[in-house]
């Protein structure tokens, strides 16, 4: 799936991780507005900094560093792109 780049990066982030770790939970919160001045944030006050609850099958038996590691391979495309700040909630 091909996540449009009109959509909100809140949006791309949550259809892609959608896709990737088939949720059983998950909420995508753009925290950029809070960081507004800080190093990564840019003039829009949104797609820079973002936070991640989730909770996937696809966890099962994987320690807490590989989980986190899946959330980073399936996003590394955004982060390359420019989203500073990734904070990971494993619910």
């Amino acid at each position: 799936m091909n996540t449009p780049a009109a959509l909100p990066l809140s949006a791309q982030i949550h259809a892609r991780l959608t896709e990737r770790l088939q949720p059983t939970e998950l909420r995508v919160i753009d925290e950029s507005a809070d960081h507004a001045g800080h190093v990564g944030a840019n003039d829009s006050g949104q797609g820079t900094h973002m936070r991640v609850c989730v909770s996937s099958p696809l966890f099962t038996s994987l320690s807490r560093v590989q989980r986190h590691r899946l959330v980073y391979d399936a996003l590394q495309d955004f982060i390359d792109r420019g989203l500073h700040a990734l904070a990971i909630e494993l619910i």
